[in-house]
Formats: C-alpha cells, sequence, structure tokens
C-alpha cells in the first residue's frame, strides 16, 4: 500500500457484490477473500488511480495455491491482452520519432517477414490498422507454449510453420473496413518493429516505454529469467490446479507477453492521462498522440460507441469516458480501466480462469467506493404500453421461432420447451429480462402490432417476423 487509503481499500474488499440468481433478490454482499476461496482463485494484484495519482495498491492471496508465498504489491502476474495496449504506445513512440509511418504499407519495412499474397492479391497493410484490428488479418489468439518449449520464433509463428500451434498470419477481408480482433496483427506490429529498431523485443520494450515509466516489475521477456521467475505468480486454469510448468510461454510477446503488476499498469495508467492532459509525463508522448489513440479509427465511429482506438478500447463519452483493455492467459485474467477526465482508474490482475467473476465483481466494487460511473446502465422499468398488442407468433427464415404472451404488466417470451420468460417494459417497445440477460426491442409498430422483434443476447441479436396473433 502506498498511502493511508486503509480505510477504502477495506471497504472494496469487504463490498463485492455477487450477482443474484433470482431477479428481485438484493446483491450477495462478500468479501475479497471469501470470493477469492469460492472461485478458487489463489492471488490477486489490485491498483487504485484517484486524482492523477496512484492511490493505492495490493495483494491479496498467495502466487500459488496450497503455498505460503504471499502476492504483494511487486509480485508479477502475465497480463494477456493488455500486453498490446502498452506494446501500442511504444510503437506510437517510434512513430513519433519517425522511425515508423503510421499510414504506410509495413512491407516496406518488414524484412524478416512480409505481408503474403492472397491468391493473386497482395494487400496493404498499415501499422494504423494492425493496432486498431482493422487489417482484416487473422489468428485471434494464442494459446502459448510449455516452459520446456519448444518455442517458435515470431516468423514461425507468422507464417505458421512447425513448432508454431497456430494457423498462419494472413489477410482475408479487404483492410480497413471493419473490426476484427487480432493478435496476429499484433505479432505482424511486433515483427515491424523489431525489423526497424533492430534489438531484442524485451529490450525495445523497456527502452520505450517500461523503464522511463517506472515499471520496475515488468517485463516482456519469454521466457521469464530465473530471476523474476522465482518470484512470479503462478497461474491456474480451475479448481486451484496449477497450469503446467507455473505457466505458458508467449513468443507472441506484443500480444500476450507481458509480466507486470497492478500497481505498474497503475503508474502507466497515471503518465498515459497526464499526457493526455498536456502534463509532464514519463511517457514522453506528445498530447495529440495519445488523443490519436483513443479516437475512433473506422468511418461512422465516433466517441459514444465502444471502438478500438490505436491499441485501446473505448467506450462511454464526456466525463464517463473511459479506455483500457482486458488480457487472459493460460491460467490469468486482467483487466486496466482508466476515465482520463476523472484521473482515476484501477487494474486488476488474477491467477486462475475460474476468477472470471471476480474481475468485474472488484471492477464494480471500486467504482462504487470511487463514484465511477455506473457500470451496468439497465432502463428503469415502466409503465406497460395498453395501445400495443405485443402477442404472437415471430419467425424467421432460419427457423428460430418465438411465442410472446401479453399481460397487463409484462410480455411472456416463449421459446421451444423452456418455461416462458418475463419481460419488463424499459421504454415503448423495448422490454428487459434480467434473470437471461435479454433484451427484445419491437419495430415498425403499425395500428398497434408491431411487424418484428429483435431479441439481444449477450450481443447477439435475432431478428423475427411477427407472422400472427
Amino acid at each position: 500500500m502506498v498511502n493511508s487509503s486503509e480505510g477504502r481499500i477495506s471497504r472494496v474488499i469487504q463490498d463485492l457484490r455477487r450477482e443474484p440468481m433470482l431477479r428481485g433478490r438484493e446483491p450477495q454482499r462478500q468479501s475479497l477473500a471469501d470470493r477469492m476461496n469460492a472461485c478458487a482463485t489463489p492471488g490477486a494484484s489490485i491498483a487504485v488511480i484517484e486524482d492523477f495519482r496512484l492511490d493505492w495498491e495490493a495483494g491479496f492471496g498467495s502466487r500459488a495455491a496450497a503455498t505460503a508465498g504471499e502476492v504483494v504489491p511487486s509480485t508479477p502476474f502475465q497480463s494477456g491482452s493488455i500486453s498490446k495496449a502498452v506494446f501500442a504506445l511504444a510503437a506510437m513512440r517510434l512513430v513519433e520519432d519517425g522511425r515508423i509511418d503510421l499510414d504506410a504499407d509495413v512491407n516496406d519495412q518488414l524484412t524478416s517477414w512480409k505481408v503474403p499474397t492472397n491468391g493473386d492479391w497482395t494487400p496493404r497493410v498499415t501499422l494504423r490498422q494492425l493496432l486498431s484490428h482493422t487489417a482484416g488479418t487473422t489468428v485471434h489468439g494464442f494459446p502459448g507454449y510449455l516452459t520446456n518449449g519448444p518455442w517458435p520464433t515470431v516468423p514461425e509463428i507468422l507464417s505458421g510453420t512447425r513448432p508454431t500451434n497456430t494457423d498462419p498470419v494472413i489477410v482475408d477481408t479487404i483492410p480497413g473496413l471493419q473490426f476484427r480482433y487480432s493478435g496476429g496483427g499484433t505479432t505482424i506490429a511486433q515483427q515491424l518493429v523489431v525489423d526497424v529498431v533492430k534489438k531484442p523485443f524485451p529490450q525495445v520494450m523497456h527502452e520505450l516505454i517500461l523503464g522511463p515509466v517506472g515499471m520496475l516489475d515488468s517485463t516482456y521477456e519469454q521466457p521469464l529469467s530465473p530471476a523474476i521467475a522465482e518470484r512470479a505468480a503462478v497461474g491456474h486454469r480451475w479448481n486451484g490446479v496449477p497450469t503446467a510448468g507455473g505457466w505458458h510461454v508467449y513468443p507472441e510477446m506484443a500480444a500476450a507477453g507481458l509480466w507486470t503488476t497492478a500497481g505498474d499498469l497503475a503508474r502507466l495508467g497515471v503518465e498515459v492521462m497526464r499526457a493526455l492532459r498536456g502534463e509532464h509525463s514519463l511517457l514522453g508522448l506528445k498530447p495529440e498522440t495519445l488523443a490519436k489513440m483513443v479516437q475512433p479509427q473506422l468511418p461512422g465511429q465516433k466517441i459514444g460507441d465502444s471502438f478500438v482506438g490505436l491499441g485501446w478500447f473505448c467506450d462511454g463519452k464526456d466525463d464517463a469516458f473511459r479506455f483500457g483493455h482486458g488480457g487472459a492467459n493460460e491460467g490469468f485474467l486482467a483487466r486496466m480501466r482508466i476515465y482520463p477526465t476523472r484521473g482515476t482508474g484501477a487494474a486488476i490482475m488474477i491467477n486462475s480462469l475460474q476468477g472470471w467473476p471476480l474481475i468485474d465483481e472488484i471492477l464494480i466494487a471500486i467504482g462504487r467506493e470511487y463514484g465511477w460511473p455506473a457500470e451496468k446502465e439497465v432502463a428503469p422499468p415502466a409503465t406497460m404500453a395498453n395501445d400495443i398488442s405485443y402477442a404472437g407468433i415471430y419467425r424467421n427464415p432460419d427457423g428460430v421461432s418465438f411465442r410472446v404472451t401479453q399481460t397487463p404488466e409484462a410480455l411472456l417470451l416463449h421459446f421451444g420447451m423452456q418455461p416462458p420468460l418475463c419481460l419488463k417494459p424499459t421504454s415503448r417497445g423495448e422490454f428487459f429480462a434480467p434473470m437471461a440477460n435479454l433484451r427484445t426491442q419491437f419495430e415498425r409498430i403499425d395500428a398497434g402490432v408491431p411487424a418484428s422483434m429483435t431479441v439481444i443476447q449477450n450481443e447477439q441479436k435475432i431478428i423475427v417476423l411477427r407472422e400472427s396473433g
């Protein structure tokens, strides 16, 4: 802990609220220790930013299940894809220095490997597209390799040759037209940086970002040096069973290779926010460069939408605007979130895949304590419109069929052999079933009868047309 924030820390870690299974019940309040035990999560690293400074950092639990080695603030965890956001800052340092053109064809500077042709088409890919996941590149993510090897080189990974365990990275959609998450694209950018700077990638990242910011417990070394390995957290998948060898090795360092602490990520977040404000920042990046990194990169996107800038996932607007990244490696989960206009944020790292509910629970607890905008905004219940007949059969050409029945207070959604779901109105034409994380929207309501219904669950949309009443 870095100051006298014990009261705030205590309130956060004693007020994790597990979402109730049944609608209408109060969330269950539990301590972090109890939730970690329930989720078979040995250790956690947490840090909070407030007023543009590190407010506190702390370690909880143990580095490995059933061991006495405590997690302390300096215990490194694997950050997974948060590596991409940190790497993007280094790439933009090289852009500022004029060593890489953000919008030039990367094949102009790649020497160890080239973006391959696809049939008779040789796509033109830029660093901007690689950092914003709009390059049309394949390979979503990487499973890593056992600590005893063998480990492929980055050109072997990109080409999909042995001992690589993923497919070749190719471009199979037109670059610059759409978002598609691609760790393969980030790995192309990693090779670009190495070919330009002509130094080992961990050294590049230390010189450009980790060293200047003072991230003393962070490294992109893959595999880890013995000195760091002996104090690092061990990954766990399920039921407290450690990952073989303690963790996996990720030669795809820019995409998944950063070992760090929540405190170091928070220090980085502070410097990013300071640079955005035009204040002195250890990052050495210009305010306009940082602003560009949290701007939409595709036509039609705007602030307020969810979008990916250059390395960062962004959402919200005004003082609720936030950016950050999540991460998931073999046995590790992490999340980083920054509210730049508020000067606040947090980083959370755990060493268990089974602990996935904890990330949101901790983040929401921090948000309650520090007055963040609501994590989940659900429209309040509204009065049922009595001039609309929603009841009927709704079907689409794929054979998906729903039946809607209507009461004076709500709708009942029938699907297959499932018991009906109760849909409460949130506004005219919109209904919500929190127990199934499901929303419905009724469209083209003419003469009091909807023409279609959209069913939305976990962001998947199913559009069905009304057939009968």
